[in-house]
């Protein structure tokens, strides 16, 4: 056991800030001081203390819900810390992400264990993109083991020499959860099968931990993806005060630990120092205690745009869609440096399931990362490409895949923005093709738009092919900051753009605003029946204008919503309060679909329920390979006789 000397005092100087800080914090907590919760790292100080003593500036450490001792090693800001605990505007995240969600100086934190490390191998790939010589590095529990997500990770760090440090602290439970009943085999022969190069310390052997600290680091530094194992135990309950283990148990860790031992064998040492870290800890605690707390207008940010109609005339060019959607990576990555596609089989000469991606590893081979099987992963790596300045496609090659992603998506991508206090971006763009009409069956067919339009703070599109994709996709990597979901139809894919043909009895507009509304109405006649629609779908409705008239004796002005999600919809007000008869037309299933909010908040607007409504969407009920079912299910083919029997309705 390492014996505290001269060269390490610092160290326990440090240690003994970071269990008072902890102490202190957690005592405010049980007064009801402090909002939220709190998770000590009482005991295992010394990890981070080692780790963060050999990282240089411009190293990244992304942490979980026990970080203070990481985030104070790394960061050195004890003010900052107090104040985010106590929800002041001058804490890390201003007071909005507490204990653990924190940032600062390369310094990011959050309480989702298993999905920090995709996250973190992203940080390190951007930088080895920008070759810089930087690392990441990733806290770890043993309980988070049990996550699928990490090995993932693993697996692709492995296959393309990510500098990235896996750090493990092995504190023996899984919150109360003992490490024999949670987690079968040894953690390093995990690391080991994917070829990391590993360490094992622990925090009773101080100079072995410093000492593999500094090699586990100088690995990373190298492009080996490292794991470093460090067996620890912490002292307190794991939050707060939920605490069920022997007390014999604690009491044997209590006994070797170093802070302990230390204050037994130099007690006048230990007293000056603790009285030390004491009085700064309440001074600033007394400081902060009168700062104030984040304005509730600056914690918004996003204005609606004004929109209005404008007659243009539509130039689409003589191309299907995904031809055009390929052309603009071509232009895009050509232009801009910091773009990369990601995304599984989308290596020349296959280009991806749908082609999307056709040639573009051949022009830009670093730039095209085709993944193994690892949607969680690839979601991961790309916000954390996303949040170190790069901007990051990531292709699901069925869009049905892409709840395997929704909690980078959900607990990540839509949070990072606004959890640190608007600091960091998370402009990634995720692509799904959706949409049935292939015969590919109930997994591979569906329309999952519903599912994502409310997640906030994520942008959802709905290309068709009424429009070129190309003005969108430039929309999209001119204007967002952060997370957008184009969600393509497969059908669409092979279609030619539509082709406005003067001659119609239908009049064309579109909005002003970066992702148009496009609007349809009848040029001689006022129109009896608003029609709204979106996707791949609405080019079936469109094609269809002038035989609804002929089938229901109803004037149509349709339109057309490319951005599904935040919805706005003010510009079609107008047009229900004259006909008072709306329809939307969808292809995900009708039950809880975009239909429902979109009927909704046109009442809202108008201030009552006075028109009549009516949905059109797909059965309930997975979409089946067999041509007949699936057309049986799906609405594209049965659009007339829906609207049909909605209307006699009426």
């Amino acid at each position: 056991m390492t014996r505290p000397l001269e060269k390490n005092l610092a160290f326990y100087e440090e240690a003994i800030l970071i269990r008072n800080t902890e102490n202190i914090l957690l005592d405010l907590f049980t007064q009801g001081k402090l909002n939220g919760t709190i998770h000590t790292c009482n005991g295992q100080e010394f990890s981070g203390i080692a780790i963060s003593h050999f990282l240089e500036e411009g190293d990244t450490i992304f942490s979980n819900h026990r970080c203070h001792g990481h985030y104070l090693s790394k960061t050195k800001d004890l003010e900052g810390l107090i104040a985010e605990l106590m929800g002041k505007s001058s804490g890390a995240s201003g007071g909005i992400g507490s204990s653990q969600h924190l940032i600062n100086n390369g310094f990011f934190s959050n309480g989702i264990q298993g999905g920090i490390v995709p996250v973190s191998a992203g940080i390190a790939f951007a930088n080895k993109f920008s070759n810089n010589n930087k690392i990441c590095v990733v806290y770890i529990g043993d309980g988070t083991l049990g996550e699928g997500v990490v090995y993932e990770t693993m697996n692709i760090a492995s296959l393309i020499n990510l500098p990235l440090l896996i750090v493990c602290e092995n504190n023996s439970y899984a919150q109360s959860t003992k490490i024999e009943d949670n987690l079968s085999g040894d953690i390093l022969d995990r690391a080991k099968a994917f070829n990391l190069k590993t360490f094992h310390s622990n925090t009773w052997d101080i100079d072995n931990l410093f000492e593999n600290a500094k090699k586990s680091i100088a690995s990373a530094r190298e492009n080996i993806p490292t794991f470093h194992l460090i067996d620890t135990y912490r002292l307190n309950h794991h939050s707060k005060s939920d605490d069920n283990r022997d007390i014999k148990e604690v009491k044997k860790y209590y006994d070797k630990d170093p802070l302990v031992i230390f204050e037994k064998d130099y007690p006048q040492r230990f007293k000056k120092i603790h009285t030390k870290t004491l009085n700064r800890i309440h001074k600033l605690i007394d400081r902060v205690s009168k700062h104030n707390e984040l304005n509730l207008i600056d914690y918004f940010f996003e204005r609606k745009e004004e929109v209005v109609f404008k007659k243009i005339s539509l130039d689409n060019p003589n191309e299907r869609v995904v031809q055009r959607i390929n052309s603009f990576f071509h232009h895009i990555m050509d232009y801009d440096k910091k773009t990369i596609i990601i995304g599984e089989d989308i290596l020349s000469p296959y280009g991806g399931a749908f082609k999307v991606c056709q040639d573009l590893s051949l022009k830009f081979p670093n730039r095209v990362i085709s993944s193994p099987i690892s949607e969680a992963a690839i979601a991961g790596i790309s916000n954390g490409l996303a949040i170190s300045g790069y901007k990051p496609y990531l292709e699901i090659m069925f869009g049905d895949f892409i709840t395997l992603a929704f909690d980078q998506i959900l607990n990540h991508a839509s949070k990072f923005h606004h959890m640190y206090n608007k600091k960091v971006s998370c402009p990634i763009v995720i692509r799904a093709p959706m949409g049935g009409g292939r015969g590919y069956g109930p997994t591979h067919s569906q329309t999952l738009d519903k599912f994502l339009v409310g997640i906030d703070n994520v942008k959802v599109l709905a290309i068709n092919s009424l429009i070129d994709p190309f003005q969108i996709y430039s929309s999209i990597h001119k204007y967002e900051e952060h997370p957008v979901i184009v969600i393509e139809n497969k059908v669409d894919y092979g279609r030619f753009l539509f082709q406005f043909l003067d001659g119609s009895p239908f009049s064309f507009e579109q909005s002003s605003n970066k992702y148009p509304i496009l609007k349809f109405s009848p040029k001689k006649q006022e129109p009896s029946l608003t029609i709204i629609s979106y996707g791949g779908i609405s080019r079936d409705v469109v094609d269809l204008l002038e035989n609804i008239f002929v089938e229901t004796d109803l004037i149509p002005e349709v339109f057309v919503l490319t951005q599904i999600s935040p919805l706005d919809i003010s510009c079609i007000v107008d047009s229900v309060s004259l006909t008072k008869k709306i329809i939307t037309i969808e292809e995900g299933s009708k039950n809880y679909g975009i239909g429902s909010e979109i009927i909704v908040s046109i009442s809202e607007q108008i201030g009552s329920c006075d028109f009549l409504s009516g949905r059109i969407a797909a059965l309930p009920v997975p979409i089946a390979s067999s041509s007949s079912l699936e057309s049986y299910v799906l609405p594209n083919s049965r659009i007339i006789e829906n609207l049909k029997k909605i209307i006699s309705k009426w």
